[in-house]
């Protein structure tokens, strides 16, 4: 694409009016030039339909958390956009082993190190963590 077509589409949402994409794009002598882009119409549609479903998967799990459904781990791992082997993997565990601190009776055995563990990976205090929904 030449550099007079790169996209300008700016998109307001979340506060992101700041972040330009990196494109490169051809001069007029052939040669690539590099070019800010403030977003393509249909890329940040599909960005915000991502975030939306992402958020109303988010509030879901919260629901089951406060259920006493799932454990906190469940929403933050969510929120924070792990997957279950990224997380294992963080927290030095099988697969396996995560899933089990999933459920309530599990998560409330847990020892203060597996506690303090889990709120370094999440970057969160260990009491947000424990009190989660009271």
């Amino acid at each position: 694409m030449k550099e007079n077509e790169v996209p300008q589409d700016k998109e307001d949402y979340k506060g992101k009016s700041q972040i330009h994409k990196l494109m490169y794009a051809t001069k007029e002598d052939g040669s690539y030039t590099q070019v800010n882009s403030e977003g393509w119409e249909v890329e940040n549609m599909a960005t915000r339909q991502a975030w939306e479903a992402v958020l109303e998967e988010l509030q879901e799990i919260e629901a089951r958390v406060r259920n006493g459904e799932l454990s906190p781990i469940a929403y933050f791992m969510h929120k924070h956009l792990m997957e279950l082997p990224i997380l294992a993997r963080h927290m030095g565990k099988w697969q396996w082993q995560i899933k089990r601190h999933f459920k309530p009776a599990v998560f409330r055995k847990l020892d203060q190190d597996t506690l303090n563990r889990y709120a370094r990976v999440f970057n969160i205090p260990v009491d947000s963590l424990v009190r989660f929904g009271q």
